[in-house]
């Protein structure tokens, strides 16, 4: 199987190169010497309803929001008006509302998107395409342009803007427009967070005219993950990100992207790109190019219009999370971001001058520098502003990529040629994922999230052997020299954050990451990943679609046994315990049985067969079941703790992560604790990490955070939620405190435990969202079904020592951290503090206890490495 440029195809390329320089450079004269009297094809589109007319409104006017279902009615409208629009309904978000995608273009380019797909994925990834093809591909193909509007949902602008820039694609039909129309395939997003639209809608009507009029959500704007929504690129989790990695990863390929955001209200109006420093590796240097290129143009178009306070190349560097506007550029997208002030969602704000600040990345102070050239002045600030300079900024994207559309399509074709050859000619040349795995049921999701990414990737059907090394049958292949491959050296390849002058103060500080150090997924997954620098010998065959295992079936004497290794293996035995039938766990090597597994003496035939089909796990034969060393299994009544203050990001992936494992849980608010009965409800409760305060509810009354929310939002335990909580534990009852809310069990519990890393400088010591190398006690049921070493992700967690007392005998440690070279990924400033510290501590406290899980063990439900650490509280 050839995984690489065909042979000679190589050496081709420079020949390609001249050719289509010099058929560009002569299509640019022609276009040149024409563009003032191109006539487009297209006629004029009448009878097209306005957005004022439609809305009742001018769409950011003071006070007023369009709501999504009336949102969705106008595109729909929009269709049945204009042959230059189809609309798509992608299916239902997370809570049941259209997501939609909206093509406009030309009514000849509508008819032909199945073409012009072709054409683009042949331009994206050129390998078997021959080279004599590619010119003409060029010249018959559109650029394909995506756009995607408010995926955090206060930030309300684009999705309102969204509506007045398709009717003026829609009934415009000047020289300008007819050129985007013809040269462009616009994929528009209206709105990534539908679901979160209406909440922020309904909340500001709500709060309108009040005292709390503008105020922010008190829940979560994403029923799982709220403003993290964004941080699902890579592990397209949400059924949004399904949505977007069709549109952008596998189907279209766009060769541009933007996503509209708010960011504050007192600096700059409004960030386009570039990124600034610092950038991550491996993305192909036209990427960055490109994106000054449009940034440029986009700054241009808004100087002109008049806008003030435009800024670029600063603020959000290229080094960011891996959501949809910062991966994206490994796809060899140009994915970029713009930024606008923020008013209180449709309220109007008032902002003095000397209010105006800089204070951010390559932006020290707010005055005129080459990249921000015409300060905003300060006043008064709408959302119909921010609405202008979106469209604005949206429109010019638009209108570069159809000046330019061979120059656009060339680049996608060169970038996807280069990163080919530097996959082909770099080390290493591939990733193996062996078939022998401590969890192969999460190494095939692994695998199957990298399909969903458009990566190719095959399956070995005979041995293997790469590096002096023999894999398996069922071995995975992952060739680096594929259009993808700085995204694969990402996802699998060790990463280092870089420690220099960019990512340093003046003072020699640290500065965090925008978000993780790292997002090596293979390291969070707990999946085990070779390079290997040659390609392997052996009988290959492409995966074309996810692969969906299921589950073998063979009964022993003694009934079955399953694989407490598997994550699955917990919902299965979840779904065995809902149909009543017993269950015994394994807590020492006996046989046949690892410490951990699972035992099921007996069950119906045709519930295992529903099971071992829906989660993939193997029901394997027991012969004998073990004298001695077992204990028969209670699925714990478990409560998840949910406060207001705009919602707690961590509880709600921890959320989706347990439904996802059908793992049942009841939701536990303030009033529940304080009631003094929740142990009649629950035999666990778990705190998401937080600070003490808020936990707590701790702010004085003229704190921001607590005036910004009507009373009844606001949450807390208070002295007396604590009381009845040290009541639950004492009487029995089991707290598990996950991150940072291990600080609070440590302070408000009087346990006896420091957390080593909680008053050091960052000079000292700095550890920003990175892999660190661990030990886990396997023998202790908490950590049941995990390596005895693996990788855990380190992200503001605390990190344990057990004080001198007389009650030592009380505290057991699970996790703990190595002696020495503890980074496998991300950026470790003190080491030494973390040597051997406990990063997972189980305590006494009175009849119950307290599991303090420091390392960040459900990540965004990312980190299945780790997630038995939790797992094992439920079911024990």
């Amino acid at each position: 199987m050839n995984l690489s440029l065909r042979p000679n195809q190589h050496k081709k390329i420079s020949a390609v190169r001249l050719y289509l320089t010099s058929w560009l450079l002569f299509n640019f004269i022609l276009l040149t010497t024409l563009s003032f009297a191109y006539p487009g094809p297209l006629p004029p589109e009448e009878n097209i309803t306005a957005p004022e007319a439609f809305f009742g409104f001018k769409l950011g006017a003071d006070k007023k929001i369009a709501r999504w279902d009336k949102i969705v009615e106008y595109f729909e409208l929009l269709q049945k008006e204009s042959h230059r629009i189809k609309v798509i309904n992608m299916g239902p978000t997370t809570m049941g509302h259209p997501f939609l995608l909206a093509i406009i273009s030309s009514p000849e380019n509508l008819a032909n998107l199945e073409r012009f797909k072709e054409i683009n994925q042949k331009i994206s990834d050129p390998r078997g395409v021959p080279e004599a093809e590619i010119p003409e591909l060029i010249s018959q193909g559109k650029a394909i342009v995506c756009q995607s509007m408010s995926l955090h949902a206060t930030e309300i602008g684009g999705t309102q803007m969204a509506p007045e820039l398709a009717y003026d694609l829609l009934s415009r039909n000047d020289q300008e427009t007819r050129k985007i129309l013809d040269e462009v395939i616009f994929l528009m997003i209206p709105s990534f967070n539908p679901d979160g639209q209406i909440m922020v809608t309904d909340w500001y009507y709500k709060t309108l005219g009040t005292e709390y009029e503008g105020s922010s959500l008190p829940w979560l704007y994403h029923k799982y993950a709220g403003h993290d929504n964004n941080r699902d690129g890579d592990f397209i989790n949400l059924q949004e990100s399904v949505y977007a990695a069709q549109i952008l990863y596998r189907e279209w390929k766009p060769q541009a992207y933007v996503d509209h955001h708010h960011m504050g209200s007192y600096g700059p109006r409004l960030y386009v790109p570039p990124y600034c420093d610092p950038i991550r590796p491996y993305a192909d240097p036209l990427i960055w190019r490109e994106l000054s290129w449009f940034g440029s143009h986009m700054a241009f178009r808004l100087e002109e219009a008049g806008k003030t306070g435009i800024i670029n190349d600063a603020m959000f560097p290229g080094w960011g999370h891996f959501g949809w506007h910062w991966i994206t550029p490994f796809h060899n997208i140009a994915g970029m971001l713009t930024e606008s002030a923020s008013a209180n969602l449709a309220s109007p704000i008032f902002i003095h001058p000397d209010q105006l600040r800089g204070e951010s990345l390559q932006f020290p102070d707010y005055e005129a520098q080459t990249n921000f050239p015409h300060p905003w002045e300060g006043g008064w600030w709408r959302l119909r502003d921010v609405v202008e300079q979106q469209k604005i900024a949206a429109w010019a994207v638009l209108d570069l990529a159809a000046r330019h559309r061979d120059t656009i399509l060339y680049n996608a074709y060169l970038k996807a040629v280069r990163q080919i050859e530097r996959g082909r000619e770099g080390q290493p040349a591939a990733f193996i994922v062996p078939a022998e795995q401590h969890d192969l049921l999460t190494a095939i999701k692994m695998i199957n999230t990298l399909i969903q990414s458009g990566i190719e990737i095959h399956r070995s059907t005979s041995p293997l052997k790469a590096d002096g090394l023999i894999y398996p049958p069922g071995s995975f292949v992952i060739s680096l020299a594929q259009p993808k491959m700085g995204l694969i050296k990402n996802l699998l390849g060790r990463t280092f954050y870089p420690d220099n002058y960019w990512t340093r103060s003046k003072d020699d500080r640290p500065l965090r990451p925008y978000d993780l150090a790292t997002h090596t997924m293979a390291e969070f997954m707990g999946v085990k990943v070779d390079p290997v620098n040659q390609l392997p010998d052996g009988n290959l065959e492409i995966i074309k679609e996810p692969l969906k295992p299921s589950g073998r079936i063979e009964s022993g004497s003694a009934g079955y046994r399953l694989d407490g290794r598997l994550n699955d293996s917990f919902r299965a035995v979840s779904l065995l315990l809902n149909d009543k039938i017993q269950v015994f766990r394994a807590d020492k090597q006996t046989g046949e049985l690892r410490c951990g597994d699972f035992i099921i003496p007996r069950a119906p035939t045709q519930v295992i067969e529903s099971i071992a089909e829906k989660t993939g796990v193997d029901f394997l034969p027991l012969d004998s079941f073990p004298e001695e060393g077992t204990h028969e299994l209670r699925r714990l009544r478990v409560g998840l703790y949910q406060r207001f203050y705009g919602g707690n990001a961590d509880e709600g992936w921890t959320r989706l992560l347990l439904e996802k494992f059908e793992l049942p849980y009841l939701t536990v608010k303030d009033s529940d604790i304080k009631s003094g009965q929740l142990s009649k409800k629950i035999d666990l409760l778990i705190l998401p990490a937080d600070s003490t305060a808020v936990i707590m509810g701790e702010f004085p009354e003229s704190s921001r955070r607590y005036a910004n929310y009507p009373p009844e939002y606001r949450s807390g335990l208070g002295k007396d939620g604590l009381e009845k909580l040290k009541e639950f534990v004492n009487r029995g009852g089991l707290l598990a405190c996950l991150g940072t809310a291990g600080n609070f069990a440590i302070e408000k519990f009087d346990l006896q435990l420091r957390n080593i890393v909680a008053d050091l400088d960052s000079k000292e010591f700095f550890c920003p969202g990175s892999t660190l190398k661990v030990n886990f006690n396997n023998e202790h049921p908490l950590a049941y079904g995990l390596p005895e070493k693996g990788l855990a992700l380190f992200y503001g967690s605390p990190a344990f020592e057990i004080l001198p007392g007389n009650d030592s005998e009380k505290y057991r440690v699970v996790v703990r951290y190595e002696q020495r070279d503890l980074l496998q990924s991300g950026w470790l400033v003190g080491e030494k503090y973390l040597s051997r510290a406990a990063a997972m501590v189980e305590a006494d406290y009175g009849q119950g206890q307290i599991i303090l899980i420091g390392l960040k063990a459900q990540n965004r439900a990312q980190t299945h490495g780790t997630f038995k650490l939790l797992f094992n509280t439920f079911i024990r």
